[in-house]
């Protein structure tokens, strides 16, 4: 008969029992270096990183909880699919995996919350507010400006960003965008270090 090997993962240990046919269950503790545990879509989230992520998620769930008195005119979705580096750097990555929410209010400002893989894949987290301006007097391409704070550049890369002492940096982004029906596309500009194209899709108009 095999021995069979049970594994039960706890927060600082993995306990294994080792059994067979002529020997009893042996318990075998391993205390490995922990530090990451399974977060959404395979992504990993170190347990220092949840009181900030935590934060600015309740933050946007405030904002929802507002949705009437911000009198909101649709919500969006998006991922990203590209991303280009102005510079060359061999521990850039090329897509962020973004993840992102916002709305749009009937007088065009806009709020919103994404979760992405910075340009060294480290987790990051972007909690912002704008506006949004038609382009060529229609109703399909648009201009917008959006500002707020930027989690996640830590070392060695903290300084890749300005006034991030406080692990913490104040961010602006713009991005041209093109909408048709319930369908998005955006080109956001990520200031001098890259840019990043986006998919999506709009849902939860007042006319639904």
């Amino acid at each position: 008969m095999a021995t069979k090997e049970l594994f039960f993962f706890m927060p600082n240990a993995i306990y294994v029992k080792k059994c067979s046919l002529f020997t009893p269950c042996v318990k075998i503790i391993m205390n490995p270096d922990i530090t990451h545990t399974p977060g959404l879509l395979g992504r990993t989230v170190s347990p220092s990183k949840l009181p900030a992520i935590l934060t600015l998620a309740m933050l946007l769930l405030t904002a929802v909880g507002n949705a009437n008195a911000l009198d909101i005119a649709e919500w969006r979705f998006q991922t990203s699919i590209y991303t280009h580096h102005w510079s060359s750097d061999p521990d850039h990555v090329s897509n962020s995996k973004l993840l992102g929410i916002e709305f749009e209010t009937t007088n065009r400002w806009i709020g919103g919350f994404g979760y992405f893989d910075n340009s060294f894949g480290q987790p990051s987290q972007y909690l912002y507010a704008g506006y949004e301006w038609p382009l060529f007097k229609t109703d399909w391409a648009y201009f917008k400006l959006t500002g707020g704070l930027l989690h996640g550049y830590k070392d060695p890369y903290e300084d890749k960003i300005p006034l991030n002492g406080l692990g913490i940096a104040p961010a602006i982004v713009p991005a041209f965008g093109f909408k048709y029906k319930r369908v998005l596309t955006e080109i956001q500009i990520l200031g001098t270090a890259a840019l990043t194209w986006t998919v999506g899709f709009n849902f939860g108009q007042k006319s639904d």
